[in-house]
């Protein structure tokens, strides 16, 4: 079902490393000799790659960069000072709506007493006002009433 699996060398024999031979002098011509400032030009460097061709070029240095300047540390006051800040202000725009939600509350109650009042007065005004007839109490024609010892008989 499925392929063997293929046999391969170990890894040691699988890879080959070809090292670049330089040429020695003895077997280049040599170059004219032409007047330069020592130093304005780099030596020229020849090697022989493993397929035989020859490069030549100059021997370039690697760019040094600039050493980087290390900054200094922050000081732990200023971190304390920048974190009481953020802190601050997180207080303060706590406090900010805290405030708005207790004038919010008190606002609310206000109208809830409010509306009690207007509905309960109205409620009386209707009792006080109503032309309904007074079944509860007994009109007394004061003229005809009659006193006897000091107790009112109607």
């Amino acid at each position: 079902m499925y392929p063997e699996p293929a046999r391969h060398a170990p890894a040691e024999r699988a890879v080959t490393i070809h090292q670049p031979t330089p040429i020695t002098p003895a077997t280049v011509a040599p170059a004219p000799l032409v007047p330069v400032q020592p130093g304005t030009i780099p030596a020229v460097a020849s090697i022989v790659l493993p397929d035989g061709r020859i490069v030549t070029g100059y021997a370039i240095s690697p760019v040094q960069p600039e050493p980087v300047v290390a900054k200094p540390p922050v000081s732990r006051g200023a971190v304390n000072i920048a974190l009481g800040g953020v802190g601050f202000l997180a207080v303060c725009g706590g406090l900010l709506m805290l405030t708005a939600f207790i004038t919010a509350l008190t606002a609310l109650i206000t109208q809830l007493i409010t509306l009690a009042a207007v509905i309960f007065g109205g409620w009386i005004a209707v009792q006080v006002f109503s032309t309904r007839g007074h079944s509860g109490g007994s009109t007394v024609n004061i003229r005809k009433a009659i006193f006897k010892r000091n107790h009112f008989h109607g």
